[in-house]
Formats: structure tokens, C-alpha cells, sequence
């Protein structure tokens, strides 16, 4: 085990500030209530605090097309009625819309991302944490369910320049299938995703084609874990049933590789269970068991009427059977053992 991990977290208050609208599921406020509570568990006294820098369109090109994000630097509500043929080539309307301050709330959660994976590079931390990112549908020319950037393909690529492999985990509730499609054609990333598959559920893709076995058949040398919330029980949108105990366990299990981790947020529609999800995870990543209790902040009204930390998993009833999950298990088992071990890298020698 490595003596104390070193943990970097990001944040820049702006990032909760944008409002996708008064239907939109997805609320960026759900940031500032995670950062507050946060702040209330004193979790920030065992962390070094970074702002992130705003990704300069330059970066964001590394994955996404130069007219993409072109545009979506050029895009203002007041504006989009002269736009009607690039919103739909962009994929821009009811589930991705165009708001105040887009193009700055994308800056904001890339550049996080990017400098997360520029520190873990430069061996400045163990672990680093930036729950504004993680949006994963994002393609190289447009936008998807919710995500305009795909920050997690633009830090991989930044950890690339130091790893032979990256091993890429999702267990939000939807399939993380801008990541998967942004590497497919190469063996030094590797992406497993925990997902609902099937009832016309978004984005309809990543069936089954167990994570300690992966580890040790591909050798990563860094992990991004991204750590949807939509996953747990009584979220507006996912219908999954986990426990914040349950969903946090993944993230002990994964720190447990003593791996340089970079750890992302995602999904994650109800978001008081959002804020308490991700503080015990940090906490959990910083060793911290926390009381149940939640501490007086400035959001805690929205913790009534228990205001505790853990949420009961829900009473929905199980209907994956014990056989069905073992049969999935061994055809990822199998999978596992059709793939080259640790593929070997052609890497430039590092400047």
C-alpha cells in the first residue's frame, strides 16, 4: 500500500452557475452543493484545492472537431435562430441546448479534467478528483445526451502522453459510449462500462461483447474512474437501485490497485443523493469515514428531513437472476482471455 495518497481536487465555483433550463434534468448546481459539503466534512484540509484552467479551444480540439468547437464558442440563446442547419448537424436542441455561458461551462469542466491527468503525469499526486467532470457521450462532432465536451477522451489522451495503457471504468447508469468510440481502433485504452442495457434505454449501445481480472490481463498503468451518480436508487432518470455504500464500494475496490486514479463525476439527476454520493466518495478516497450527521452549510435545507448522509437503496426488486449474471461474468471472462496480454506500446520517447 502506498503510505498516505496525495489527492488533487478541482473546482471552480462558476461551473454550478449555468442553467440548462427549467425542464432540463441537468442541473450544474448539484457542483456547488457537492463542494459545500465537502467543505463541511472539512475534506478540503486533506486535499490540495485547485481551480482549474479554462480549456483553450486549441485543447479541446485534441479530440473534437475545429468547426465544433467553433461553433460552440460562437453559439448564444440570442443567436440560434440563425442556426437552425449547424443545431441539427451539431446535435444541439432538447437534450443538449444552447444557454448562457456554454462554451465557459465546458472550458471549465475539460480543463479540470486535463489538469487532473497533467498532475497525475507529472507525479504530483496519487489521486485527483474532479466531480465536474465525466461527461461521456460527447462524439468528435457533436453533442450528446447532455455532454457538449467529452473531457474524459481529452484527459485520457493527456495521460496517453505518459502511459502505455489507460484503463477507463464507467459505472454511471448510461453506456459511456463517447469514450468507448473515441478509442476503439487501439489497445491502449481500454474501456469497461457498467450500464443499463435494453428497453429503448439511452444511448441503446454497449451490450456485453469484471474488473480485477482486466487489471491483471492489461496491465493499465493509470485508471479513470467515472463515477456517474445516476446510478443510484431513486434517481429522476436512471433506474438502477444501489446504495451510496453500494455505488462507493466500486470506488474502494478500484483505489485498492494503488494505481495513479483520476476520478470523475457524470450522471446524476436528483442532486441532493448527487452531493452526498460524491463527498463519500472523496471521502472514501481519502480514507475519511464520515458521520453520518451532515454538518450546518449553506445548502443544507436541501437535506431535509434527516439531513444524513447515506440514502436506504430503494425497493425495487432485483430482476438480474444469479444466472444471468454469471453467464455475463464468463463471457467477460472469456472475452478477457481472447485479448493480448499487456499489448505491447510503440511510445516516442517523452521530450
Amino acid at each position: 500500500m502506498r503510505s498516505k495518497d496525495k489527492i488533487a481536487y478541482f473546482y471552480d465555483g462558476d461551473v454550478g452557475s449555468v442553467y440548462f433550463g427549467p425542464n432540463h434534468p441537468m442541473k450544474p448546481h448539484r457542483l456547488c452543493m457537492t463542494h459545500h459539503l465537502v467543505l463541511s466534512y472539512d475534506l478540503h484540509k486533506k486535499m490540495e484545492i485547485y481551480r482549474p484552467h479554462k480549456a483553450y479551444p486549441v485543447e479541446l480540439a485534441q479530440f473534437h472537431s475545429a468547426d465544433y468547437v467553433e461553433f460552440l464558442h460562437r453559439i448564444t440563446p440570442d443567436t440560434q435562430h440563425l442556426f437552425s442547419n449547424e443545431l441539427a448537424r451539431y446535435n444541439l436542441g432538447e437534450d443538449c441546448p444552447v444557454f448562457d455561458n456554454l462554451f465557459e461551462f465546458c472550458q471549465i469542466y475539460a480543463g479540470g479534467t486535463i489538469d487532473a491527468a497533467r498532475r497525475l503525469n507529472n507525479k504530483l499526486c496519487d489521486i485527483a478528483i474532479n466531480w465536474a467532470g465525466g461527461l461521456h457521450h460527447a462524439k468528435k462532432c457533436e453533442a450528446s445526451g447532455f455532454c457538449y465536451i467529452n473531457d474524459l477522451v481529452l484527459g485520457i489522451l493527456e495521460l496517453l502522453k505518459h502511459h502505455a495503457r489507460v484503463l477507463y471504468i464507467d459505472i454511471d447508469v448510461h453506456h459511456g459510449d463517447g469514450v468507448e468510440e473515441a478509442f476503439y481502433f487501439t489497445d491502449r485504452v481500454m474501456t469497461v462500462s457498467f450500464h443499463k442495457f435494453g428497453d429503448m434505454f439511452f444511448p441503446g449501445t454497449g451490450d456485453v461483447k469484471i474488473i480485477s481480472k482486466v487489471v491483471e490481463t492489461y496491465l493499465p498503468g493509470v485508471i479513470v474512474l467515472q463515477c456517474g451518480a445516476d446510478s443510484l436508487a431513486g434517481d429522476r432518470l436512471g433506474c438502477f437501485n444501489l446504495s451510496i455504500d453500494g455505488h462507493a464500494e466500486c470506488v474502494r475496490f478500484v483505489k485498492k490497485f494503488n494505481l495513479p486514479l483520476l476520478v470523475t463525476g457524470g450522471g446524476g439527476y436528483t442532486k441532493e443523493n448527487v452531493a452526498r454520493c460524491w463527498t463519500v466518495e472523496t471521502g472514501v478516497l481519502l480514507d475519511s469515514e464520515l458521520p453520518n450527521e451532515i454538518p450546518e452549510n449553506e445548502y443544507i435545507k436541501y437535506f431535509s428531513p434527516d439531513f444524513s448522509l447515506r440514502i436506504p437503496n430503494g425497493h425495487i426488486e432485483n430482476l438480474n437472476s444469479k444466472s444471468y449474471i454469471s453467464t455475463i461474468k464468463m463471457q467477460v471472462l472469456e472475452n478477457l482471455r481472447c485479448i493480448q496480454h499487456a499489448p505491447n506500446v510503440q511510445m516516442q520517447e517523452f521530450p
